[in-house]
C-alpha cells in the first residue's frame, strides 16, 4: 500500500491524471475506512492525496470527481468538552507519558520556590496541569503560588476544545482552590506562526516586574517552560522567508535563522529554571512530498495500530481519535507553505537546537522513571520505555513514539 501511495504521489506531482486515476481507484478499493489498521491508515493517505490533487493542474477534475463520489473521505474533527478531552487523553500513553515525565522533572526543579510561573505551551489545553496541582498539594503543606501562562494559539489544531480560554482558566482556578493551591491564570494572544514573539515579549516585561516585586517581598520565583507537542508548529528552515517578530540586534541573530532556533534562544535569554520538551519522534519536514509521505506512513501506522487495543470498532471515541490522525495526515500531505503546520522533527534535531541555544539536558530521576513505568502498566502490552542519553522515550512494539527531555541553561555565559 505504501508503494501505491508513493506512485500516486509521483503521478499527481507530475500531473499524470491518467496514472493518478488508476492508482486512486485501486487504493479506493483496497483501503477501506472500516478495515484493519493498515487499510484505515492508507485510507487517510488516500484522502490526503485526493485533496492535494484537487489543487494540482490537470488532476483537479479527477480529484473533484473522486471527492464527490466518496463523501466518507471528509474529515470531521470533534470539539471536546473538558471531561471528554480528559478521558480521551487518558486512553493512551501518547500524552500521559509526557505529562508524567514532565511533572516529575518540574516538581524536582521547583523545590524550595515560593512562586512557580509555568508557561504551558501544550497541544492538550492544560490537561497536564491538574495532575501537577495534585502533586504539589500532596507534597507541600503550603504549596507555592502557581502562575500559569498560556498562548492562545491552538484553536484550529486537533484536539479542539469547545470552551473559551477564560472558561478553561476558571475551571483550573476552581480545581486548584479545591486542592488548597492558589492559581493565577493568564492568556497571552500569541501564535506559533510567528514563533510566539508576543509571548516572549510579555514574559520579558513581566519578568522584570516580578524581580523587583520578589525582592521587596523576599520570595523566590521559578520559571518553568513546559512544551508539550507544540514547538513543532513553529516554522523551521524550509520556511526561511517567514518574517520574525524578534529583535535581531538584541539577540545577535541572522534573519536567515529559523523561528524555532530564534524562539529557543529567546527562551534561553529568560534564564528559565527548567525547560521540558515533549514531542513526537519523527521527521515530517522534508520539502519532497514522497520523502514526507514515506516518513509519515512509517510513523503514523503506530496510532492506528494501537487504537485496536483500547477502542472498539465503531465507537465515537475511535472516530474522534482517527479523525485527529487523519487531520495530521492531510496537513502533512495535501498542504505546503504556511498551511502545512505539522512539521515534526526528530529528537536528535531538537537536541542540536537546544545545544545551539545554550541548554543542556538533565537526567530524569528514578522517581520519574518509576512513575512512567507505573503509568504504562495501566495500558496495553506493547508500550515500552527506554532511556536515550538523558532523555526518556515512549515506544510501541520497539518503535520510538514520543520523547521527553528536561533542560537547564548552561552555566557558561550565554552567547547567541
Amino acid at each position: 500500500m505504501e508503494q501505491l501511495l508513493v506512485h500516486c504521489a509521483n503521478a499527481i506531482e507530475s500531473n499524470d491524471a491518467t496514472l493518478a486515476q488508476q492508482i486512486l481507484w485501486v487504493l479506493n478499493n483496497i483501503a477501506t475506512p472500516d478495515g484493519d489498521s493498515n487499510q484505515r491508515l492508507t485510507c487517510g493517505f488516500l484522502r490526503a492525496l485526493i485533496s492535494r490533487a484537487a489543487q494540482s493542474g490537470s488532476c483537479k477534475i479527477l480529484a473533484a470527481a473522486m471527492a464527490n463520489a466518496h463523501s466518507n473521505l471528509v474529515v470531521n474533527t470533534h470539539k471536546f468538552s473538558v471531561i471528554e478531552l480528559a478521558n480521551f487523553v487518558d486512553l493512551t500513553p501518547w500524552h500521559r507519558f509526557g505529562f508524567t515525565a514532565a511533572n516529575a522533572a518540574i516538581l524536582e526543579a521547583i523545590e524550595g520556590f515560593s512562586v512557580v510561573h509555568i508557561v504551558d505551551l501544550s497541544l492538550t489545553h492544560c490537561m497536564q496541569i491538574p495532575t501537577l496541582i495534585d502533586a504539589l498539594a500532596s507534597r507541600h503543606e503550603v504549596p507555592p503560588l502557581i502562575k500559569l501562562t498560556i498562548a492562545g494559539a491552538t484553536h484550529d489544531i486537533p484536539p479542539m476544545l469547545d470552551l473559551s480560554y477564560d472558561e478553561l482558566g476558571s475551571k483550573l482556578i476552581n480545581f486548584a482552590r479545591s486542592r488548597n493551591v492558589i492559581l493565577e491564570f493568564r492568556v497571552v494572544p500569541s501564535s506559533y506562526s510567528d514563533g510566539f514573539g508576543t509571548l516572549i515579549e510579555h514574559l520579558r516585561v513581566t519578568q522584570q516586574q516580578n524581580l523587583i516585586y520578589a525582592a521587596d517581598q523576599n520570595r523566590s520565583e521559578a520559571l518553568v517552560i513546559n512544551c508539550h507537542m507544540m514547538l513543532h508548529y513553529i516554522p523551521e528552515e524550509t520556511l526561511s522567508s517567514i518574517s520574525s517578530p524578534y529583535d535581531f540586534e538584541l539577540n545577535n541573530l541572522s534573519p536567515a535563522s529559523s523561528l524555532r532556533s530564534i524562539f529557543l534562544k529567546a527562551v534561553r535569554s529568560l534564564d528559565p529554571t527548567i525547560v521540558v520538551l515533549v514531542d513526537e519522534d519523527a521527521d515530517l519536514t522534508s520539502t519532497n512530498l514522497v520523502c514526507r509521505l514515506k516518513s509519515a506512513f512509517n510513523y503514523l501506522w503506530i496510532p492506528y495500530d494501537t487504537v485496536d487495543t483500547f477502542l472498539p470498532k465503531g465507537s465515537k471515541q475511535r472516530q474522534w481519535y482517527e479523525a485527529d490522525i487523519c487531520w495530521k495526515i492531510e496537513n502533512v500531505i495535501a498542504h505546503e507553505g504556511l498551511q502545512r503546520v505539522e512539521r515534526v522533527e526528530p529528537k536528535t534535531k531538537w537536541a542540536q537546537r537546544m545545544r545551539n541555544a545554550n541548554f543542556h539536558g538533565i537526567t530524569f530521576g528514578e522517581d520519574a522513571v518509576s512513575e512512567v513505568k507505573t503509568m504504562l502498566d495501566e495500558h496495553a502490552a506493547g508500550w515500552g520505555l527506554k532511556k536515550e542519553d538523558e532523555d526518556l522515550v515512549l515506544t510501541w512494539k520497539g518503535h520510538n513514539v514520543v520523547f521527553a527531555t528536561a533542560l537547564v541553561a548552561c552555566l557558561t555565559k550565554f552567547i547567541s
